[in-house]
């Protein structure tokens, strides 16, 4: 018996040794412990085993008991220690702030920032987003809507993906082709921001939808590629009294601007208001388009974006921003309502002031 109590003590200072854990010691001597206790139970009473080990199994579950005790007592004053001490120490702060400390990194560079800080980034949190299109601008003006926190962002568009996309459409990626625009663009949004809420609508925006569907969000961003929709937008956000940021681009050319007749500026239709002579205006598809053009079109719709919703410097409302990609050149023209305006009847053209130049 008193080998195997040695042979017990030298499993337990072999494990302190190596800087085994507690439990892993005790579940060596454990063994040593069961592997005695079923030989004198499954031995005859003449095995060597059993008789080099004591004759009896009796001491050994007195042992066992004794042992039992011992851990069972030392597990219970543990236990009261650990309940004392976390009675005497407060608890931990619970966070209370609108953001998580992962988001307060993602967006320190735009909390330090005196025109937007703390303040606006709530302001962006809170915000409501609709882009009309997940195509060349919506492409670019979503993933900076996304990187700079907003919210809740809705986008709607009902074509798939396709290869010719890929030279400029930088929201997609080559695996992703035959894949809905609107569920290819919710992937890489929330790859590149799980905070967010990203809701993909994949159907084409019509009349008996777009009003109800606008209603649920504070700026429509428009980066379709034909009239017909731009003016079913333009309808619709007046309707609903919502601002709407959008942009055109063909070729090397692209333009820009915010409309909002709710707050004295003009609509889109104030400043377009015949569609261009067939072919005066040819899509994409048929004019070509350099690939970068919707890549700086769509960020500058993601920043006009960010200054309307958080108040910071000068939005575009009032004017119209023409960039030529070519030459290196940007324009800005004055743009008012229009008086007889057949969207929003230009009923702000006597009071609005003129925009600068």
């Amino acid at each position: 018996m008193g080998l195997v109590l040695l042979l017990m003590a030298a499993l337990w200072g072999l494990g302190w040794v190596l800087n085994a854990p507690v439990r892993a010691r005790l579940l060596m001597v454990g063994m040593v412990y069961v592997a005695v206790v079923l030989a004198h139970l499954v031995l005859p009473e003449t095995a060597a085993l059993r008789l080099a080990t004591g004759g009896t199994v009796q001491p050994w579950l007195v042992l066992g008991g004794i042992a039992a005790l011992a851990l069972g007592y030392f597990a219970l004053l543990a236990r009261l220690r650990k309940h004392a001490l976390d009675k005497t120490q407060p608890p931990a702060a619970t966070p209370t702030g609108p953001f998580r400390e992962a988001e307060l990194n993602r967006y320190a560079r735009h909390i330090v920032l005196r025109e937007i800080g703390g303040t606006g980034q709530k302001k962006l949190k809170s915000a409501r987003v609709l882009v009309i299109g997940a195509g060349g601008l919506g492409s670019p003006a979503l993933l900076y809507l996304a990187a700079s926190g907003i919210g809740t962002i809705g986008v709607i568009d009902d074509d798939v993906v396709d290869g010719s996309n890929l030279q400029r459409q930088v929201i997609h990626r080559d695996d992703m082709i035959g894949t809905p625009k609107v569920f290819s663009a919710q992937a890489a949004m929330q790859a590149l921001n799980p905070f967010i809420d990203i809701r993909p609508y994949n159907r084409r925006l019509s009349d008996d939808i777009a009003q109800t569907l606008f209603a649920d969000y504070d700026l429509i961003l428009d980066g379709t590629d034909n009239f017909d929709t731009r003016y079913l937008v333009n309808k619709a956000a007046v309707a609903t009294g919502k601002p709407l940021i959008a942009a055109a681009i063909t070729q090397w050319e692209g333009q820009l601007s915010l409309y909002h007749p709710a707050t004295g500026g003009p609509c889109f239709e104030c400043v377009f208001p015949n569609r261009p002579a067939a072919g005066l205006a040819p899509a994409c598809a048929e004019a070509g388009v350099i690939s970068p053009l919707p890549g700086v079109l769509g960020a500058m719709m993601a920043l006009e974006a960010i200054k309307h919703l958080t108040g910071a410097g000068q939005t575009l409302q009032g004017r119209l921003l023409i960039h030529d990609a070519l030459y290196a050149e940007n324009r800005t023209m004055r743009i008012a309502p229009r008086a007889g305006c057949a969207c929003c009847g230009g009923k702000a053209a006597p009071t609005a002031a003129p925009a600068p130049a």
